[in-house]
């Protein structure tokens, strides 16, 4: 027999869209709980986010090292430790989880529950079979996790993901990296960086997400001329022993080949955690892929006292994001019914690859056909930037965009230096909807990259006037212009 225990919210997991929506709840009524079933912690601390970026960090580091010659620095016998480098990932990271843990202390016990929910009925939860709980709201906010699917399901130890990589005790000498998108990206270049030899297998052409087909051509180069990167790879065969992987595969260049390596890290996106919540129970409509259906705004499911949000909707799997739409939920679950419909943040998005890559906005590419004439667009190239040029981190492109009518800045795309500084000025600019001529009325210093973003701008600006000369990017780099 389970005891019961009647609340007002009931909160499906303490990541960080379930801990934002419990603060914002708890506002609103006492009689709440925040369920977890699995380990205290965020998946941005634990394994996504801050050990990647702490991996990426060490791999900077050695990469400028090697390049140190080009500006007349010459740095012998560069050693790295792939013991250290991984010691210092987990120890750094295990910092950041211990700051998530005692936020916890700090959650009243009486609102905390250990252990797995599932629905057994409309707005009836079980956890475990210990205690069944009637709620008159509930949020789902259980994350997500990386997809494994069937054809790497035999690669045992070998197999490799975000949740394992940084547990490994030494740096592998070949890893072969299944995945094109951000994530993928991120660690096959950070590994590369610090001497690991990459293979990098994509599908269907993407790169990290790159919408325009030119910036994704020119960073499928970039990336190329630093490791193997195949952004489409017709893979026929992969196996495993104790000891390597084999992946068989068209090479474009090779022909059939068949190649070994000492693991295969697995980055081709994360899954909803939403099986075991038994939601055929919930009375909620779901997709073809079993995910309730959430109005954006409310992140209402279905019309139900119900709300989904973070990883677990898929619908901008970014930190920001989630703690936004933890917010949101929170806030409309505690003042059910009266639901209050939030702004929600211009989209954007950024990959901390070496150039970075930055989204901002809609893309008109991503607009049905019959609107994109309403759009003007411009780009820049970094090339023969100064300060750019300067650091040696002339690689890149940035695209801008402006409604035709009304000179509103709408969105950008970027692949370039300081990519994610300058989107968020490109991001702040979107959300107050401003114009083109207004942020062109605002300061810019010298030597800084974000001349390029100006030389941009100026572009777009003379194609909204319909008139003026191209401009010239050499003419950006002087004071007072």
């Amino acid at each position: 027999m389970m005891d019961r225990r009647q609340v007002d919210v009931a909160i499906i997991g303490a990541g960080t869209a379930g801990l934002t929506a419990y603060n914002a709840a708890r506002k609103h009524t006492d009689k709440l709980v925040l369920i977890e079933g699995g380990s205290y912690g965020t998946t941005c601390a634990r394994v996504g986010c801050m050990p990647s970026k702490l991996l990426i960090a060490a791999a900077e580091q050695a990469h400028n090292a090697a390049q140190s010659g080009l500006f007349g620095i010459e740095i012998k016998h560069l050693v790295i430790d792939g013991r250290s480098v991984l010691r210092r990932v987990r120890n750094e990271r295990d910092i950041f989880v211990a700051s998530v843990l005692k936020s916890m202390t700090d959650i009243p016990d009486a609102h905390k529950l250990r252990g797995t929910a599932r629905f057994l009925a409309p707005g009836v939860l079980a956890v475990d079979d210990e205690i069944e709980i009637t709620a008159a709201r509930i949020v789902i906010a259980t994350g997500s996790s990386p997809h494994i699917p069937n054809r790497f399901q035999g690669l045992g130890n070998r197999l490799l993901t975000t949740d394992s990589l940084f547990e490994l005790a030494d740096l592998p000498k070949r890893i072969a990296v299944f995945g094109g998108g951000a994530v993928g990206l991120e660690l096959g270049q950070a590994l590369s960086r610090l001497g690991v030899d990459v293979s990098l297998f994509g599908h269907g052409g993407a790169v990290a997400g790159i919408a325009d087909p030119q910036i994704r051509e020119y960073a499928r180069k970039c990336f190329n001329q630093a490791f193997f990167f195949d952004a489409d790879t017709n893979v026929t065969a992969i196996s495993a022993d104790a000891d390597q992987v084999s992946v068989s595969f068209s090479h474009p260049v090779k022909g059939a080949v068949t190649e070994s390596f000492d693991y295969l890290l697995l980055a081709t996106g994360r899954s909803p955690n939403l099986a075991s919540l038994k939601l055929q129970n919930s009375g909620l409509k779901l997709n073809e892929k079993g995910v309730p259906l959430t109005d954006p705004s409310t992140l209402q499911c279905d019309n139900q006292p119900v709300f989904l949000v973070g990883d677990a909707n898929q619908q901008r799997p970014v930190l920001h994001e989630a703690a936004h739409e933890g917010r949101i939920a929170g806030d409309n679950a505690g003042r059910y019914p009266a639901l209050i419909n939030a702004e929600r943040y211009v989209p954007f998005s950024v990959v901390f690859t070496s150039p970075q890559i930055a989204r901002i906005g809609t893309l008109p590419c991503q607009l049905p056909a019959a609107e994109r004439e309403n759009y003007v667009e411009a780009s820049s190239c970094f090339e023969d930037q100064g300060r750019s040029k300067v650091i040696a981190k002339n690689q890149g492109i940035l695209k801008v965009y402006a409604r035709r009518d009304s000179g509103v800045f709408t969105a950008a795309e970027m692949f370039g230096p300081a990519a994610e500084h300058i989107g968020h000025l490109l991001a702040w600019a979107a959300q107050q909807q401003m114009t083109v001529s207004a942020m062109l009325a605002m300061p810019f210093y010298h030597p800084v990259i974000e001349e390029g973003v100006r030389t941009a701008l100026k572009d777009l600006q003379n194609h909204l006037d319909k008139a003026g000369a191209v401009v010239n990017p050499c003419l950006e780099c002087g004071p007072g212009t």
